[in-house]
């Protein structure tokens, strides 16, 4: 990134603990906003330049309205946060018509053979995807000390929106979880060999607050890359989480040996998850709370995929054909 007035505004983002992936979207999109302006800076524009921008995504782009959302954050983010000048709430624009897509959800029998389809080396964090709803940088960025075995549940720490939730944790994990424990305490030994080893990556805030964190073996991430590296932009060697490309490509190539029509992902795990939740009956505000949505809205998408319809509602077709 080239523009010291980018780089700025993404450094921000890390002090706020923003995720990696959630600093280049926002990055991606105040940009675009700046070449849709003349590449006139932020600070002279406002309300009607950005309300021309998310029309034009509307009505040219022909966006998602996930996508459009996301901008709008991003432009938020920016005057708010950044250049102290906040917009105003109602703003004027032309919202997406777009109609979001219906999660894809796999049946049980799919879930199972997907996962005894994964290679041995992923399959653990795609256990922990479809059995406590994670998505997936929450699972790769898992800590040992995430993992409470005595009350059965995984602390998410800074998730999506920066917020925090207890989830579920299947007991049939328990060995695996343990064995996995014991993977990452050989790569420690190995790693606290070397005198150039700094430790694991911490959030400035954390590793200010605690200055020997980086080296104690509960603050490793669950699921380590098997190589060294130097963290970005400095010559600390360390021992990052597993690249998440390796799950995503895994699952993939399982789904199309298996040769599955529906178009499978590591969200569709979760996706899985939530639904095969409100099919045993739970409550839809337990699994809002595992899934942390803020809206419950936003859970009760999952169930429109239902067999038995949005509502439970049983069709007449049912009963006709049964007659018959």
């Amino acid at each position: 990134m080239k523009s010291p007035f980018l780089n700025a505004v993404a450094e921000s983002m890390r002090v706020k603990f923003y995720a990696e992936k959630t600093i280049k979207a926002y990055i991606y999109w105040i940009k675009s906003y700046i070449y849709f302006n003349n590449k006139k800076h932020p600070f002279e524009c406002h309300n009607a330049e950005v309300e021309a921008f998310l029309s034009y995504l509307a009505n040219s782009k022909k966006v998602a309205p996930k996508t459009q959302a996301l901008a709008l954050n991003a432009l938020v983010y920016l005057y708010r946060e950044f250049l102290d000048n906040p917009l105003t709430l109602s703003l004027n624009f032309k919202r997406t018509n777009t109609q979001p897509k219906l999660p894809i959800v796999l049946t049980i029998d799919e879930v199972s053979l997907l996962l005894k389809s994964l290679s041995s080396s992923v399959t653990l964090p795609c256990y922990l995807l479809y059995g406590s709803g994670l998505r997936l940088m929450e699972a790769v960025n898992l800590r040992i000390q995430d993992i409470n075995f005595d009350y059965l549940s995984i602390n998410i720490w800074q998730g999506k929106g920066g917020k925090h939730r207890s989830v579920t944790l299947a007991p049939e994990l328990i060995e695996s979880l343990q064995n996995q424990i014991t993977k990452v305490n050989l790569y420690y030994q190995q790693d606290m060999q070397r005198t150039d080893y700094q430790g694991v990556y911490l959030p400035h805030a954390l590793a200010g607050k605690y200055p020997n964190a980086a080296k104690e073996l509960k603050w490793h991430y669950l699921f380590p890359s098997t190589q060294l590296s130097f963290e970005p932009g400095t010559t600390n060697l360390r021992r990052h989480h597993m690249h998440e490309s390796n799950i995503q490509k895994a699952v993939k190539n399982a789904a199309r040996t298996l040769d599955f029509k529906k178009q499978v992902t590591c969200h569709t795990l979760r996706h899985s998850f939530a639904t095969h939740l409100l099919q045993r009956g739970t409550d839809i505000r337990t699994v809002q709370e595992q899934l942390g949505h803020t809206d419950l809205r936003t859970t009760q998408i999952y169930t429109h995929v239902l067999q038995a319809g949005a509502n439970c509602v049983r069709s007449p077709l049912s009963d006709l054909i049964k007659k018959d």
